[in-house]
């Protein structure tokens, strides 16, 4: 985005004893205004994947037991791979009531009900992902979701993003003041805007030809991005 704004002088208004004062910035020539983005993408170092179960059975009662068994399996497993209680956290637990359609009749016909549990894991050693999905499947998960990819600690990317940024405001600033007849600019102003690093969802597959016993999933974790918006406003000097 770029703005340019004519001079502004200092303003400042005061209504009452309590009331704020706003200012603006005092300049004597035009003003630029440039948004810039920059993105550093760099290996991840997390994965958070989902797992769970789902259970049916007559009756809630007996649903939701066979799913605290099954599920209690699964979480059991998990913490078997080595990985910490705090990187495991249930996201859901639900009861339904399951109905089949009968054509003949054409109505909803009660079948029993449905449980499902799931939880969220995080896995600090993402070359494990594929290891650990095909462990828990075994272990008796039907439902399976993720991986996404993210960085743990990422200050030095946003730090090297936000540079990247400011150079680039900069050398664009000088770009437009010359271009309009100035000869150098001065810095009024920085806003900044972060997004965290961008988890990328993988799919996961099976190789074709391998037994079922054999079948490793094959997992790339790829890069993932963390970008800085800065916004800045440079006055342009002679």
């Amino acid at each position: 985005m770029v703005r340019f704004a004519i001079p502004l002088l200092v303003a400042t208004a005061i209504s009452g004893p309590l009331a704020a004062a706003e200012v603006q910035i005092q300049a004597a020539g035009p003003v630029v205004e440039l948004s810039i983005t920059e993105t550093v993408k760099a290996a991840p170092d997390l994965a958070t994947i989902s797992a769970g179960v789902t259970s049916e059975a007559r009756t809630a009662v007996e649903a939701m037991q066979i799913n605290a068994r099954e599920m209690t399996a699964v979480i059991t497993r998990i913490k078997a791979l080595g990985i910490d209680e705090a990187d495991i956290q249930t996201s859901g637990i639900n009861l339904n009531a399951q109905y089949d359609y009968n054509r003949q009749t054409q109505k909803q016909v009660f079948r029993g009900y449905a449980v499902s549990n799931r939880v969220s894991v995080t896995l600090r050693e993402v070359k494990k992902t594929g290891e650990v999905l095909d462990a828990l499947v075994a272990a008796g998960a039907t439902d399976i979701g993720g991986p996404s990819f993210s960085i743990d600690d990422d200050t030095a990317a946003k730090a090297q993003a936000r540079k990247a940024a400011m150079e680039t405001a900069k050398i664009r600033a000088m770009e437009y003041a010359s271009w309009s007849g100035y000869s150098g600019i001065k810095l009024l102003e920085i806003s900044e805007a972060v997004s965290r690093s961008q988890p990328v969802i993988m799919q996961r597959g099976f190789a074709a030809d391998a037994p079922a016993e054999l079948a490793a999933t094959p997992v790339q974790p790829g890069m993932v991005g963390t970008g800085v918006t800065v916004t800045v406003k440079y006055e342009m000097t002679q």
